[in-house]
């Protein structure tokens, strides 16, 4: 199928011998707890994948990037979905590091990442039903120095393997008031500890466990403060959220490919099934892709993350259908006796549990299509 074949091409080109590596594993021990995949993702220099070449990165930009993540959804699914998650958060560091907001050590950082090979894990409010994107997953007290840090997030992917944690955080202001930042910190710092959390067997390999900060000093200049209104999104946090929304439906995206993928190649029911279930996997593709192309080529505010979401959306019941098209042709012999189509049938769904919801983004939508700005609590 190639427009597959041209993401693994493109994987091939930036993390060279990784898919191979994954293809001589099988899916059951990809997919499980103590997973592989995350190992040889680092030793193929996955971590700097985002990260601009100024920073010692391999410069993807987000098509390229999109691709990658497709090719390693369709071998590994939770593989995809916990990079996703390091990538999302090194977007909003290189971010950080070109606007007027920067320190100046986060070209240090990007560049530790780079050549060390460091994953960062994202303790956003991700997974929590019922909580914005924006709300912060830890309290915080004023420290001599710093602030002390209390607080956990769950599930919480690359758990086992993070070096840096990054997480929101309310800051507590001198008026009673509270500010949202972003804390950036070692995984070794005192104070923080990883607990079970991930029952279910679907993208288990993706470390997806509970992280716990109790009493955890942050250095301030390791905090970023949001610098917008209350319930708006700053630059930074938008950049992210929209690296995000690309990044982690194009994780549903790979897994449906490979699903779709067996089917064709299998020649499974009629040329017109087939064909059905192709225009739905690429109606998805295009409408991701669409909004890539335009954040390549400079868009990064609120339009753009507007279109990001819609484009989300869309391709989410285009790739249900694609995929229910693709298991129907299979069968159901396919389905009960080859467990990796029920795996990776069962891993797609998981596109509907990342924030933020259909329901919470229709008025918010409706209110920006109106010409306001997008408000995502």
């Amino acid at each position: 199928m190639r427009p597959l074949e041209a993401a693994r091409a493109a994987c091939e080109s930036f993390l060279p011998g990784l898919l191979d590596r994954l293809a001589d594993i099988p899916l059951a021990e990809l997919e499980a707890p103590g997973s592989p995949a995350i190992r040889h993702f680092r030793e193929c220099g996955g971590p700097a994948l985002v990260i601009p070449k100024e920073y010692g990165g391999y410069g993807a930009d987000p098509l390229e990037a999109m691709a990658v993540t497709r090719a390693l959804a369709s071998r590994a699914p939770s593989l995809a979905v916990a990079t996703t998650m390091h990538h999302f958060s090194v977007a909003t560091l290189f971010s950080l590091a070109a606007s007027v907001q920067s320190t100046g050590m986060e070209w240090a950082l990007l560049e530790g990442v780079a050549e060390q090979r460091l994953l960062v894990a994202s303790g956003f409010a991700e997974g929590r039903p019922g909580q914005g994107i924006l709300s912060p997953t830890m309290s915080a007290r004023k420290s001599e120095g710093g602030y002390l840090i209390d607080g956990s997030k769950k599930p919480c992917s690359l758990a086992h393997s993070m070096d840096l944690l990054t997480a929101s955080v309310a800051l507590p202001a001198d008026d009673g008031t509270e500010q949202m930042a972003v804390l950036l910190i070692p995984a070794t710092t005192a104070g923080i500890t990883v607990h079970p959390f991930w029952k279910s067997s679907t993208l288990a390999g993706a470390e997806s466990d509970e992280i716990r900060l109790s009493e955890v000093f942050v250095d301030e200049q390791l905090l970023m403060p949001n610098t917008a209104d209350p319930g708006e999104m700053d630059d930074l946090q938008t950049v992210g959220l929209i690296w995000f929304e690309l990044l982690i439906s194009s994780c549903y995206l790979g897994m449906v490919s490979g699903l779709v993928e067996r089917a064709v190649d299998g020649r499974r029911g009629s040329e017109t099934d087939r064909a059905r279930a192709l225009i739905r996997l690429e109606a998805a593709a295009q409408l991701l892709e669409g909004v890539a192309r335009r954040v390549r080529d400079g868009e990064n505010g609120n339009e753009a993350l507007a279109q990001a979401l819609v484009a989300r959306y869309a391709a989410q019941e285009a790739l249900a259908d694609a995929r229910d098209l693709a298991v129907e042709l299979l069968g159901g012999t396919a389905f009960m006796s080859a467990s990796d189509t029920a795996v990776i049938a069962a891993s797609s769904h998981g596109i509907g549990f990342h924030p933020p919801s259909r329901s919470s983004f229709t008025g918010p939508y409706l209110e920006h299509a109106a010409g306001r700005p997008l408000r995502l609590a």
